[in-house]
């Protein structure tokens, strides 16, 4: 195979295995910590809204403002902690952040309804947390549309039979995530993040530990050819992120009850490519990092900017023109657009194709790059 001996080959990756899962704690960290991760960024990373608290401020108190209150309570997103009738009673808890939103309803609520006059509802919510704001105040808007607009049939009703008039017949409806649940877009992202990190920490550093206790000079001195080292250090690390792809996939599957709807051969496929982008990514800071330390802080500088521009909290439509090329370089926005897909809209080959073909080309060419390197680094 290419010149390489499959049994100096078959030795250095059983002494990889051999040295990586020496320590019981090596396979909890593994295989069990991905999975925590996972748990955890599941529940914790959530952007749905539900019982947010609220305060009202009922000036009217007639029953179709305990009606409207009605409403926005059986919905389940909005929680009442407190009620008032003075408007001051409401700056005063927004002020002191014991709620997120307020509503007001103002003398005449009742009257403006049955006179089919149009009524005045005013909503406030703490903009300290901007995304909870948005989504609650996007609730309470449709929720106290409908409202007006059902009371508003009503009075057309008992107002007597009128002329028919073309409208517009509005219905809404969210694909491929009919609930709008944060997790279901959340999870399959993390599981990107998760495999990306734990290909970081293996290549670089288990390079640069056997460079801190002298066997890195020891293995280059031996009759090992620096293909046989780099392949001997690599194929196991591929082969641990492929099980911890399966392992999270599994979780997300089982645990979570993310829906699947494509092809796990692509889903492999795709992974494949991004852990050769990890592992040449992990590789290269290897041969910059003189200690483990360092070689920590390294992947980190890389990590943490990745994420940022992965898409995988914000959208890349929202960012600069400058950082959206920027994000073209990033493996983990391509490999999180496959996940998405793959597992949400049910894409195919036919539409993933220029992901996978960038996460492969970034994976031979970054891995390529850390390899010669690498070979400097240690002639």
């Amino acid at each position: 195979m290419f010149g390489l001996n499959r049994e100096r080959l078959r030795q250095m990756m059983r002494k990889e295995f051999r040295q990586t899962f020496r320590d019981p704690r090596s396979a909890r960290i593994l295989f069990v910590a991905p999975v925590i991760q996972l748990l955890l960024f599941g529940y914790a990373v959530n952007t749905d809204v539900r019982n947010t608290r609220t305060f009202v401020v009922d000036r009217d108190g007639t029953a179709e403002s305990r009606q409207l209150t009605d409403a926005i309570t059986a919905s389940g997103y909005f929680q009442i902690v407190g009620r008032g009738e003075r408007p001051a009673q409401l700056v005063d808890a927004m002020d002191h952040g014991t709620v997120v939103m307020g509503v007001e309803i103002p003398l005449g609520f009742a009257a403006d309804l049955a006179a089919g006059r149009q009524a005045s509802v005013q909503v406030l919510v703490d903009g300290s947390t901007a995304n909870t704001a948005n989504v609650a105040l996007g609730y309470a808007t449709q929720i106290i549309t409908r409202f007006g607009l059902q009371h508003a049939r009503e009075v057309l009703a008992r107002a007597g039979p009128l002329p028919a008039v073309a409208g517009v017949d509005f219905r809404a409806r969210a694909w491929y995530n009919p609930n709008l649940e944060s997790r279901v877009y959340n999870v399959p992202a993390v599981m990107g993040t998760i495999v990306m990190m734990m290909s970081l920490l293996l290549t670089s550093l288990a390079v640069v530990r056997e460079r801190e206790i002298g066997t890195l000079e020891q293995l280059m001195v031996s009759p090992l050819k620096p293909a046989e080292l780099i392949l001997g250090k690599t194929l196991p690390v591929v082969l641990i992120a492929l099980a911890q792809l399966v392992l999270v996939t599994g979780v997300a599957l089982l645990w979570f009850g993310i829906p699947f709807r494509g092809s796990f051969a692509l889903l492999a496929v795709a992974g494949l490519c991004y852990i050769l982008s990890g592992l040449g990514i992990g590789l290269l800071i290897s041969t910059i990092s003189a200690t483990q330390q360092e070689a920590f802080m390294s992947m980190f500088f890389f990590f943490l900017p990745a994420i940022m521009l992965s898409g995988f909290m914000f959208p890349v439509q929202n960012m600069p023109k400058v950082l959206q090329y920027l994000t073209l370089l990033d493996p983990i926005r391509h490999f999180l657009e496959v996940v998405r897909g793959v597992f949400l809209r049910g894409a195919g080959w036919g539409i993933l194709y220029k992901q996978i073909l960038i996460l492969f080309a970034m994976g031979v060419s970054v891995l390529w790059f850390a390899t010669t390197r690498f070979r400097k680094t240690t002639a």
